[in-house]
C-alpha cells in the first residue's frame, strides 16, 4: 500500500504547494468524469516531488489557485502521461498550461519504446510491474473516495517517478531532450484561447457537402450550438448531433411543423428546440456567404501523392527509429499537402517543416513532384 496524503482543505494545499515549488520535478496527473458535459468534471488532482505524495481534492478545496501557479514555475519540470486530457483540465479549471512539460508518452515514442504506449504498459515494460487497473472508469466525483480509488489514483504518480530516471537517461544518449521538450510545448498551445464560435460549423461531420447558403445556416446552427453547450456545460451531441445540423442546413425548414417533418431529429430534439431552430434559420442573412470547404482528398492526385509522402517519412522513421505515427501521422501529411495546395502560406507552415520534424524530414520533403 502507497502512503500518500489528501489534501482537502486551502491551509493544507499551501503547505504542500510551498513543498513543492523548492522541487526540480513535479509528478502530475488528474481523474475527472465526463460523460454527458463539456468540460470534464474534476475529481482528483494527483502530485509527487519523490518525497511526497498528495491526492489533491478539488471539490472540498476552496481556492486552487496556488497549485495552479506552480504548474506555471519554469523552474520544475512537469511529468505526465499522455497528457492531453489533462491539460483541457488544467486549461478549463486553472487558465493554464504546466511548462516546462515532460510526457512520458513522447519520450517513449522518441526513444523507439512504441507509439501511443499505455502507463500500464510502460511501467510493466521499463518496471515489470503490473498496475491494477479496475479504478479507470470509476466515478470521481462520489464522496467519500474508496481505499481501491485513493490506490489506484497514487500509483499512477509514483511509478511515473520510478519511470522518469529510465526516460530521461534514453533521451538525452539519443539527444532528444529538445525534441521532447519542444513538443511539451506545442501540444499546450492555444488551449488558453477561448472557442470560436463563428467557426464552429468548420468542424461539423460532412459540411465540406453543402453549398455556400447551406453552409451560411449551418454556420448560425453551429454557433448556436456550441454557445449553448457552452452555457449549459453539455457535450455537443447532447444539443444537436452533427448529421442533424446538416439536414437542418440542407432543408431548413421555416416553420415549427416543417421541422416536427425531418427524419434527422429525434423526438427530444424537436421538442426541445424546434421553435428557437426555426427563429435561427429565419435570421440567416445570405448577403456574406461563407467560402465552399475545399476538399483536398477529392483532388486529383491526392492519394499518389499522399503515398509518396507517407514513404518518404517511412523512410525517414525507419532511420530516426521514431515510430512514423510520431513523426508524419496521417493527420500532419494531410495538413502539409493542404499547404501545399493553397500555395504555401507563410502564416501557415505545416508542422512537418517546423522544428525537429522540419530538421528530419524537411530536404526529404522537398524531393517530392507534387502533383493535384
Amino acid at each position: 500500500m502507497l502512503s500518500f496524503e489528501y489534501i482537502d482543505s486551502d491551509a493544507a494545499l499551501n503547505t504542500i504547494v510551498a513543498q513543492y515549488a523548492q522541487s526540480d520535478l513535479l509528478v502530475l496527473d488528474t481523474e475527472f468524469v465526463r460523460t454527458r458535459t463539456y468540460y470534464a468534471n474534476l475529481g482528483l488532482i494527483q502530485a509527487y516531488d519523490g518525497k511526497t505524495l498528495t491526492l489533491i481534492d478539488p471539490v472540498s478545496i476552496n481556492d486552487l489557485s496556488p497549485f495552479w501557479q506552480l504548474l506555471t514555475n519554469p523552474n520544475i519540470t512537469k511529468l505526465l502521461h499522455s497528457c492531453s486530457e489533462d491539460l483541457e483540465v488544467f486549461a478549463h479549471y486553472g487558465q493554464c498550461q504546466p511548462t516546462p512539460l515532460f510526457d512520458s508518452q513522447i519520450a517513449a515514442s522518441l526513444c523507439n519504446m512504441g507509439h501511443a504506449v499505455g502507463y500500464a504498459k510502460l511501467v510493466q515494460q521499463c518496471l515489470d510491474v503490473e498496475l491494477d487497473k479496475g479504478e479507470s472508469r470509476t466515478d470521481w466525483m462520489k464522496r467519500p473516495l474508496s481505499d481501491a480509488q485513493l490506490q489506484y489514483a497514487a500509483n499512477d504518480v509514483y511509478y511515473l517517478h520510478k519511470l522518469y530516471p529510465q526516460l530521461v537517461k534514453s533521451i538525452e544518449e539519443k539527444g532528444r531532450l529538445a525534441w521532447l521538450l519542444e513538443e511539451g510545448e506545442r501540444i499546450t498551445e492555444g488551449r488558453l484561447t477561448k472557442a470560436d464560435t463563428d467557426k464552429a460549423y468548420l468542424k461539423v461531420k460532412n459540411a465540406f457537402q453543402l453549398s455556400p447558403r447551406q453552409l451560411a445556416c449551418l454556420q448560425v446552427l453551429a454557433k448556436w450550438r456550441m454557445q449553448k453547450a457552452l452555457d449549459k456545460n453539455m457535450a455537443l451531441g447532447f444539443i444537436l448531433k452533427d448529421h442533424a445540423l446538416i439536414g437542418l442546413a440542407k432543408k431548413q425548414p421555416k416553420t415549427v411543423s416543417d421541422v416536427m417533418q425531418l427524419v434527422e431529429l429525434t423526438d427530444h430534439e424537436k421538442r426541445y428546440h424546434a421553435k428557437e431552430i426555426v427563429k435561427l434559420i429565419n435570421s440567416v442573412e445570405f448577403t456574406d456567404l461563407p467560402e465552399p470547404i475545399d476538399v483536398i482528398a477529392l483532388k486529383s492526385g491526392y492519394k499518389s501523392t499522399f503515398k509518396q509522402v507517407k514513404a518518404l517519412l517511412t523512410q525517414v522513421s525507419e532511420q530516426q527509429n521514431v515510430p512514423l505515427e510520431f513523426i508524419g501521422s496521417k493527420r500532419l501529411i494531410h495538413e502539409f499537402m493542404q499547404w501545399q495546395y493553397k500555395g504555401k502560406s507563410e502564416q501557415s507552415i505545416p508542422l512537418l517543416l517546423q522544428g525537429w520534424r522540419g530538421q528530419v524530414v524537411g530536404d526529404v520533403l522537398n524531393n517530392i513532384n507534387f502533383t493535384g
